[in-house]
């Protein structure tokens, strides 16, 4: 019986949610907000269409994500002067301070996934996603999915 990747990414993802949703449940961040936040660590002032652009996570959700982060203190939204349309994403204080452990504790889950696989199976894994990863990409170009 040929095996179905797509049910295995799905337990995957499905797992990731729960175990992030648990792990950032002190700082009171959700699974679909941490992305931003580690975009934004690297990214700090970068535009909402930066964020769907990198992301590629859809311009409501987007929205819905910041709204809920500005909410909370992790970011806040502005205009800068050279251009009036656009909001600029910059973090808080509150989101600098605990950078390092929302990092740690996001990435724990990517320790976890990986700490009996031997490192040349690792990177075979790792190429194979990145090569799904880009056939998605260039079909999403190529149909302008969303």
């Amino acid at each position: 019986m040929k095996r179905n990747i797509g049910r295995s990414m799905s337990i995957l993802h499905r797992q990731a949610q729960v175990f992030h949703t648990h792990s950032l449940k002190p700082f009171g961040i959700s699974a679909g907000e941490y992305p931003f936040l580690l975009y934004l660590y690297t990214h700090d002032g970068c535009t909402q269409d930066d964020l769907v652009n990198a992301l590629t996570i859809d311009k409501a959700a987007t929205a819905r994500a910041i709204a809920s982060l500005e909410e909370k203190g992790y970011v806040s939204r502005g205009k800068i002067d050279a251009d009036k349309r656009c909001n600029h994403i910059k973090l808080s204080d509150k989101a600098k301070e605990n950078e390092v452990e929302i990092r740690r504790r996001v990435y724990a889950w990517s320790e976890f996934l990986s700490e009996d696989i031997d490192p040349e199976t690792l990177k075979i894994v790792e190429d194979t996603l990145d090569k799904m990863v880009e056939k998605v990409e260039k079909r999403k170009k190529e149909t302008e999915i969303e």
